[in-house]
């Protein structure tokens, strides 16, 4: 499975693992107005918790030196069991480890490492936009726009590649005419453009 289809197949594990009632969670939430910091996913519920969420597919990924943002009172990383085997023993003590479907490893409590004010209204800031989009994607006008744009950039492409095939056919046709080895002619073209 590529990285990026094993990702997405852990957001929709873990978002129907905690989409219950009393709990509040949003993907991508940056902390902070014009923060660098974001959260791969972050829940918030009735009882005042939040959780924060890294997603990591890869061993890779894991080591990487992306910024992992762990903020909330408990603090997980999402990734598959046999990536969770081989990393365990780099994972702090208090962060748990969950599968996309259920906690491998849990998570200790810890307290805030941000104001609660900034946590709700970088989530609220979060939870609009994808409200947006989701606007965008039920309004008739909004997509008919993005679907003629669409259609114009397939025709600019179909048109592009018209254009280099007919280059291509020209360079062929001269370098049978005056006797050039066409591979050298499109080498140097290549090397002038």
């Amino acid at each position: 499975m590529a990285k990026i289809d094993l990702t997405k197949e852990l957001e929709k594990r873990l978002w129907r693992a905690t989409n219950k009632l009393g709990t509040f969670g949003c993907f991508e939430v940056t902390i902070g107005i014009g923060g660098i910091e974001r959260v791969d996913y972050l829940t918030y519920d009735t009882k005042g918790i939040w959780r924060c969420y890294e997603i990591k597919v890869s061993k890779e990924d894991f080591y990487s030196k992306a910024a992992k943002t762990f903020v909330g009172h408990y603090n997980y990383y999402v990734m598959p069991e046999t990536l969770y085997e081989i990393v365990k023993h780099d994972i702090p003590k208090h962060i748990g480890v969950h599968d996309g479907s259920g906690c491998i490893k849990p998570a200790m409590k810890q307290e805030l490492t941000v104001d609660e004010q900034v946590l709700k209204d970088s989530m609220i800031r979060s939870l609009f936009r994808e409200y947006e989009k989701f606007i965008n994607t039920c309004d008739p006008d909004y997509i008919n726009k993005v679907n003629r744009k669409i259609a114009r950039l397939e025709a600019e492409a179909r048109s592009c590649r018209n254009e280099v095939n007919a280059y291509r056919q020209a360079i062929f046709l001269i370098c049978e005419k005056y006797s050039l080895n066409y591979a050298e002619v499109r080498k140097y073209i290549r090397e002038v453009i």
